[in-house]
């Protein structure tokens, strides 16, 4: 599926069995405006609406024995079958452990297509056929374990809808900020201009623009030395790299 033309809406079916975990996400904050100004479109798909049993049953035992229950595979196919029939085709995305680790990155990916389908699973896990039956792109928000999709969901859903057009107040607040070109982001003040006996960097207070950006550079390059030396090893050359040798300017 192709790239989304920058002035139509970005539309994300979410397959959940709570669907009103989102209600109060998407009416506050940038997935609010994100939906007011047309960019974003939201849809909540309750997976129990495609089960076929009078108890509306999303999971069952494992095969095999163990703990806790597994999604079972059929309301998921008739759930992402039914969305693109009435919808068109879609990128989906599934929530895992064993997906690729989310960065600003795959958020920007996300960000470019036309229509999203996000799977949220529970319980022990998703029946293996959902995942070798489809194509997904498997996406983990970090090694940890949620009792829920829900939750990766929103953080999906809130780092794309930043990166929509006309979202956010000013075009600079996603290109200069943590991770763009592999660095995290400078720190920031404001008034007071000295507060319990701490001062705001007088570079910042001086209206020199070029000596605030270097400030702000080699700030940003220390503090990522620190703090995260890893994403400067990804910045580094190729030789450089494979040597294991942070490139820094």
């Amino acid at each position: 599926m192709g790239g989304r033309p920058d002035d139509l809406a970005m539309h994300v079916h979410v397959i959940t069995i709570f669907p009103s975990l989102l209600e109060g996400f998407l009416s506050a904050g940038l997935p609010r405006i994100a939906v007011e100004k047309g960019a974003l479109t939201v849809e909540a798909v309750d997976l129990r609406g495609f089960t076929q049993d009078v108890h509306r049953s999303v999971d069952d035992r494992p095969f095999g024995g163990g703990p806790g229950m597994v999604m079972l595979c059929a309301p998921i196919f008739a759930a992402v079958e039914q969305i693109e029939r009435q919808h068109g085709p879609a990128h989906r995305v599934l929530l895992t452990p064993r997906g690729r680790r989310l960065d600003q990155k795959t958020l920007k990916e996300l960000a470019g297509r036309e229509r999203l389908i996000v799977l949220c699973g529970h319980y022990e896990g998703i029946d293996e056929r959902v995942r070798t039956g489809m194509q997904w792109d498997e996406i983990s928000i970090g090694d940890y374990v949620l009792s829920g999709g829900e939750v990766a969901a929103m953080v999906v859903l809130d780092g794309v809808a930043r990166l929509l057009p006309g979202v956010t107040g000013h075009p600079e607040s996603t290109s200069i900020e943590s991770f763009e070109d592999n660095l995290l982001e400078a720190p920031h003040y404001t008034r007071p201009r000295e507060f319990h006996g701490m001062a705001v960097p007088e570079v910042l207070l001086s209206g020199d623009h070029a000596a605030i950006a270097q400030w702000r550079r080699e700030q940003s390059l220390t503090t990522t030395r620190e703090r995260r030396a890893d994403l400067l090893l990804a910045r580094a050359e190729p030789t450089q790299a494979r040597e294991g040798k942070p490139w820094i300017e």
